[in-house]
């Protein structure tokens, strides 16, 4: 999770919201993603996206071989729960539970949709990853704050 939580901060740098996912395989980081929606401006660019087309390339092949894990920040949405359950991760670990809507991971998981199964445990690291992402909206909140007040103070000056 500490490579996930590293890429999230890559994420952060780059001025996105911080979520971080690599891929392990036999106890190796093989790929590494961090949202990247804001950049490429692509509904789909999520870290755990990222990581796992990356994942899939090296191993040349959109099936991940048996044993591959999947360590992301936050808690992974259907979409990329979908991913990994596609391309056969074996086990999703995840450090922050989602805090809008509710929660489909583990429904997902179990659902049986797929000839696959995918073990989901949620809260490693929680803390360390829900801190990065409250900082980083309560830091986004505060800046928006300020450039309310700003334009305010520009238009009374105006009139």
């Amino acid at each position: 999770m500490r490579a996930a939580i590293k890429a999230a901060k890559r994420g952060l740098s780059e001025g996105e919201v911080p979520i971080g996912a690599v891929v392990v395989y036999e106890d190796k980081v093989v790929a590494r993603g961090y949202n990247r929606r804001a950049r490429l401006q692509l509904a789909s660019a999520h870290a755990e996206m990222m990581a796992i087309d990356k994942a899939c390339k090296k191993f040349g092949s959109w099936r991940l071989p048996e044993g591959c894990e999947l360590f992301v920040t936050l808690e992974p949405c259907p979409m990329c729960m979908g991913a990994c359950l596609n391309a056969r991760v074996d086990k999703v670990y995840f450090g922050a539970y989602e805090q809008k809507g509710r929660s489909l991971t583990a429904a997902l998981a179990e659902a049986n949709l797929l000839n696959h199964k995918t073990e989901v445990l949620g809260g490693v690291l929680e803390g360390e990853c829900s801190g990065l992402l409250t900082e980083f909206f309560s830091s986004m909140r505060q800046k928006q704050k300020e450039e309310k007040q700003r334009k305010k103070e520009i238009g009374d000056k105006e009139i």
